[in-house]
C-alpha cells in the first residue's frame, strides 16, 4: 500500500520551537516574537497578521541568519532516515506548515517529496508579505489533496504527523494521524501519539500499524 505522509514542521518536526523562533533569535528579538506566539496561539490572531507583524520585526534578515537558524533549531533525530525509508517502500513524504516558505523549502534536501509554506517575499526583503499567500489550517488539507492528486493517491492514503491547532483539519481528513508532542488541540483528535525526540520512533507506531 503506498502512502502519503505529511509533516507539519513548527513543533513536530522541529521539538519545543518554531522557525518564527528560531530566526528571531538570529535577529535578537526573541522577546518581541513570543508576543506574537501569544497573540496567535492565546488570542486568536490571524496567521494573515502574524506573518505581516513578523515581516516588519525581520527587516534586515539575511540567508546567512535564515541558514544558521535553521541549521541551529532543535529537529527530531532520525527525520531524514525516515524519509528515506519511505523513499525506499515507494512511498512519499511532504512537509505542510504556516512557517515561510524560505525556510521550510530547506527540507528538500533533507529527501522530502515535496515542501510547501506560506508564500513570502525572498530574503532579503524587498517587498511586503502578501496576506493571500500565508497558509491556514484549512490550506493544509487542500495542499494535501493536491499532492494526491500529484502522487496518484486518495485522502484515505495519508498519514498526518502535527502537534497544534493548525493540525486539527488535516487531523480530522485522514484516516491515520500521529499527535508528536501535541498539545491538547489536537492530542484527543489523534490515532496514535508519542512524545519524545527521535522521528523514528513516532514513524514505527505507523508501521507498526500495517
Amino acid at each position: 500500500m503506498t502512502r502519503l505522509h505529511l509533516f507539519d514542521l513548527d513543533g513536530t518536526l522541529m521539538r519545543g520551537s518554531a522557525a518564527a523562533v528560531e530566526i528571531s533569535r538570529q535577529l535578537g528579538v526573541s522577546a518581541e516574537i513570543a508576543e506574537l506566539e501569544r497573540d496567535f496561539l492565546l488570542r486568536g490572531m490571524a496567521p494573515d497578521e502574524f506573518a505581516v507583524r513578523a515581516r516588519e520585526l525581520w527587516a534586515e534578515l539575511t540567508e546567512a541568519q535564515v541558514a544558521a537558524a535553521f541549521e541551529g533549531a532543535p529537529w527530531l533525530s532520525g527525520i531524514e532516515e525516515v524519509w528515506a525509508d519511505i523513499r525506499s517502500r515507494g512511498e512519499y513524504c511532504a512537509v505542510i506548515s504556516l512557517s515561510p516558505d524560505f525556510f521550510v523549502e530547506r527540507l528538500l534536501a533533507w529527501g522530502a517529496h515535496a515542501t510547501h509554506g506560506s508564500r513570502w517575499p525572498a530574503v532579503p526583503f524587498l517587498e511586503p508579505v502578501e496576506r493571500a499567500g500565508i497558509l491556514n489550517a484549512a490550506a493544509k488539507v487542500k495542499i494535501a489533496e493536491r499532492l494526491c492528486e500529484e502522487f496518484g493517491l486518495l485522502r484515505s492514503d495519508c498519514v498526518a504527523y502535527g502537534d497544534s491547532m493548525s493540525d486539527a483539519e488535516i487531523f480530522a481528513a485522514v484516516p491515520v494521524s500521529v499527535a508528536v508532542n501535541a498539545d491538547h488541540h489536537v492530542s484527543d483528535l489523534a490515532v496514535l501519539a508519542y512524545r519524545g525526540g527521535d522521528l523514528r520512533e513516532a514513524y514505527e507506531l505507523v508501521q507498526s500499524r500495517r
